[in-house]
């Protein structure tokens, strides 16, 4: 496992359209992923233990969100066939499992991750409702102490203030992650 962190923030940066099949056998675009004052998109996989130890937190966040308007997607970007934890059989598990409340896709040819410059699981771009990135951060401090709920949401701080102001904050501490396993 090789942790990475992710680049700054490029604000404004629109976001990257997509048709991907979803663990619910449908396929999802960008747009309809989207909510009226904006989309969390999450790349996350099964096996990393960085986002394993966030999934709950992610579940409440997200779920969360929903109400300031701002909808989730997760896009599972990882090799299937050299990572077999993270194959569609398994997302569909762990979507049940943690009753994920947002799509939860597959990027079968990773171009989205590519196109998007996803490094690593979890990586997260926060957009607002013109689809302009304005949070490219992590969930909070907390990393692998996930019962820590001591520390700022700053995610989800960071997507409250988009879902007002349409602006992300501008001090933002990239999140940290497994490499994406590129085949």
């Amino acid at each position: 496992m090789v942790s990475l962190q992710t680049p700054v923030c490029e604000f404004g940066k629109k976001a990257v359209d997509f048709t991907l099949l979803g663990v619910d056998q449908r396929r999802w675009t960008l747009d309809e992923c989207k909510g009226n004052r904006g989309l969390l998109l999450m790349f996350i996989s099964n096996h990393c233990p960085y986002v394993k130890a966030i999934r709950k937190k992610l579940v409440r966040d997200t779920g969360e969100l929903v109400a300031l308007g701002i909808n989730s997607v997760a896009i599972m970007p990882n090799d299937t066939v050299a990572y077999p934890d993270d194959s569609t059989k398994n997302m569909l598990r762990i979507s049940k499992e943690f009753k994920f409340p947002f799509p939860y896709l597959l990027d079968e040819t990773q171009e989205i991750a590519r196109a998007y410059g996803a490094v690593c699981t979890p990586d997260f771009f926060g957009y607002n409702a013109d689809m302009k990135l304005q949070y490219r951060g992590r969930l909070d401090a907390a990393g692998p102490k996930s019962d820590d709920d001591s520390q700022p949401r700053e995610l989800f701080d960071a997507m409250q203030q988009i879902a007002v102001t349409g602006r992300g904050p501008d001090h933002q501490i990239p999140s940290v992650g497994c490499s994406i396993k590129w085949r």
